[in-house]
């Protein structure tokens, strides 16, 4: 690279970062996951669902109402109707992810057909809404943390966002909120009022499945008595803590501000090493959903 200007360096250097290829383990496991991810998805279509007339949001939503007017399988309109945002998700997200997305779509296609001839598990409306919803949930959830997607509708969220005065949640919200209406023309409005139900429950279980239910917390604390407050949460609470240089706008007088990480289970009694120590600190915590590195393991306690 020595021959090569700076500005080729820097070319030469930015294509590797980003072409820097996953490893076989990696690979291996993202395929398993995703795999399974779409098992489930199709479980809680073909054998909660879809049998009971209740529908997901998104491009599967339309999928089961189309599949339910022209009595094709569920699995042709899932692999075409989701087709086109394999395209659009490798020029907005990347190769990786529109990889990942098409094997996890033809995987879902593949098990919604195979699932389809498989009768219900119940026939519980109530039951069918909750486990179909939990199912559904797990199985995006999967596949989302691991690089992929089975559904288009967000990726053609972020496409109308540019064009759009709307957040690519409202997008996505108005989107779901219209073809879960549908579902009242197409099947009974009290199908759609289920549908809402096993869309609220998928999407909260998609969401536990993604960040995890080892919740972790981050918290800022700004005191004057700083070192004494760091000392006691690594001792009383075996928690590492970092400390930053800060300088107050208003005041303009320099402060030491704490930054550590602890689980749900720590707060209260952390807040009570902050109130015992300085009743007056700044205090912020706000929850964050993955820790890697550093030293975030928890030390014993003395």
């Amino acid at each position: 690279m020595q021959d090569l200007s700076l500005a080729e360096q820097k070319k030469v250097i930015m294509e590797k970062i980003q072409h820097r290829r996953l490893t076989k383990r990696k690979i291996f496991q993202r395929i398993l996951l995703i795999t399974l991810g779409a098992i489930l998805y199709a479980v809680g279509l073909e054998i909660f669902l879809v049998p009971n007339k209740v529908i997901d949001g998104g491009i599967t939503g339309v999928s089961i109402i189309l599949s339910y007017i022209t009595g094709w399988k569920l699995g042709i309109f899932l692999f075409l109707l989701n087709l086109p945002f394999f395209f659009i998700g490798y020029k907005q997200i990347g190769k990786t992810f529109a990889v990942s997305t098409l094997y996890g779509i033809i995987a879902l296609s593949v098990a919604t057909t195979l699932l389809h001839s498989v009768p219900a598990f119940t026939q519980d409306i109530l039951l069918a809404t909750v486990f179909g919803g939990v199912t559904l949930g797990i199985g995006v959830g999967l596949v989302i943390r691991y690089g992929g997607s089975l559904d288009g509708t967000e990726i053609l969220a972020i496409l109308f966002n540019k064009k759009l005065p709307f957040s690519v949640g409202e997008i996505v919200m108005f989107f779901n909120l219209f073809i879960l209406g549908s579902a009242g023309f197409v099947f009974t409005w009290d199908r759609a009022m289920y549908s809402l139900i096993a869309y609220f429950v998928a999407y909260k279980t998609m969401d536990i499945t993604i960040t995890g239910l080892d919740e972790s917390k981050s918290v800022w604390i700004i005191s004057d008595v700083a070192d004494q407050m760091g000392d006691a949460i690594l001792n009383r609470l075996g928690r590492g803590v970092t400390y930053l240089k800060g300088e107050g706008a208003f005041s303009g007088d320099n402060k030491r501000v704490i930054f550590c990480v602890i689980n749900r289970l720590e707060e209260a009694k952390l807040k009570e090493i902050v109130a015992e120590y300085d009743t007056n600190a700044f205090l912020a915590v706000a929850d964050i959903t993955e820790v890697r590195g550093g030293r975030f393991k928890k030390r014993d306690i003395h």
